[in-house]
């Protein structure tokens, strides 16, 4: 008896060891509080409205994320590398007029008007990365110089006014493919290709090596000033991706979407375990930090919150992440 009791002694302390060795690994996790916070809105959504998890809300998410998820892994780029883009917006809203110019006015085909978009898109994110590495001006003010150019910049071609009535093969963008809409396709591609960069090719281990310790990889050979032109380049297609979609989701192009873009973005990286200082984090994060703000905003929604509360609980949400996640935080350089 005594050494049936000692047996179940012995297997209940090797389970909690295992459990309590499980949850020291997921602590270590990076990502770990931004999925606990993901499945944490789940649940507080499901319990709160009725309607959350109905097929249409849970189809409209995924279509909602799409684009600002494409923006974030774009931010995650330069945010590794330990600098920031505050252009994407604006980026977004110039590519968008003007792809909706070549179909409307010039008549291009479409597939002309979408390579001028992420042409231009890529341009741009490109600009500032050789204001960023060339005339060494820091992200934070090239950037914000690119968002005031890019943003004037559509409102000259787009005369202020809204462009609408497109080709049907550009809108097929906006279609749904059974119960999956092509913008949430377009996200999963983005994503597979943003995520095999990262993790398997040397162009992403120089990304987290130029945030972790940029004179140390210097150091090592590696040209940090093309690790971060690459960056930039790629946050300026995404943001040039972005804009293609919403044109296509909206069915037109106005001069001044894409406001606050920048922000959503910047705080999806941060919710995703993104370091604010560079070096450490994935574009895996990223996207739970663009579902946690997608599906706060969906339920303020669906509780028909007013939208200009809705900015004030997105505010706290970024400033409860970076307390908890980014301490230390120092200004992107």
């Amino acid at each position: 008896m005594k050494q049936d009791k000692l047996e179940i002694a012995r297997g209940f302390k090797n389970c909690c060891t295992r459990i309590t060795g499980g949850l020291r690994k997921f602590g270590q996790f990076r990502e770990a509080p931004s999925l606990v916070a993901l499945l944490g809105i789940i649940l507080i959504s499901s319990l709160i409205s009725p309607y959350f998890f109905t097929g249409t809300n849970i189809k409209n998410i995924f279509t909602q994320v799409s684009i600002i998820a494409i923006l974030a892994m774009g931010e995650s780029y330069v945010i590794l590398t330990g600098g920031i883009d505050l252009s994407l917006g604006s980026v977004l809203a110039l590519v968008s007029v003007l792809i909706a110019g070549c179909m409307k006015w010039m008549n291009l085909p479409v597939y002309l008007a979408v390579t001028a978009g992420l042409g231009v898109g890529t341009l741009c994110g490109l600009t500032s990365g050789l204001l960023v590495t060339k005339v060494k001006i820091p992200s934070f003010i090239a950037t914000l110089a690119m968002m005031a150019i890019a943003r004037g910049l559509a409102l000259i071609y787009a005369k202020g006014v809204p462009i609408s009535m497109f080709p049907p093969e550009f809108r097929i963008i906006a279609r749904y493919l059974g119960p999956i809409s092509v913008l949430t396709l377009i996200m999963i591609g983005m994503y597979v290709i943003g995520q095999l960069i990262l993790s398997w090719t040397r162009t992403g281990q120089y990304i987290h090596a130029t945030g972790g310790h940029e004179e140390a990889t210097r150091y090592l050979g590696v040209n940090v000033d093309r690790v971060k032109l690459f960056a930039f380049a790629f946050s300026g297609f995404c943001a040039a991706v972005g804009g293609i979609m919403l044109t296509a989701r909206m069915d037109s192009a106005y001069p001044n979407v894409g406001q606050g873009y920048e922000l959503d973005a910047i705080g999806s990286a941060v919710l995703g375990g993104i370091s604010f200082t560079g070096g450490v984090g994935s574009v895996g994060g990223a996207f739970m930090g663009a579902l946690v703000i997608t599906i706060l905003g969906n339920l303020l929604n669906l509780l028909r919150v007013s939208g200009f509360y809705q900015y004030v609980f997105k505010g706290i949400i970024l400033a409860v992440a970076a307390l908890s996640l980014s301490r230390g935080v120092k200004y992107a350089k």
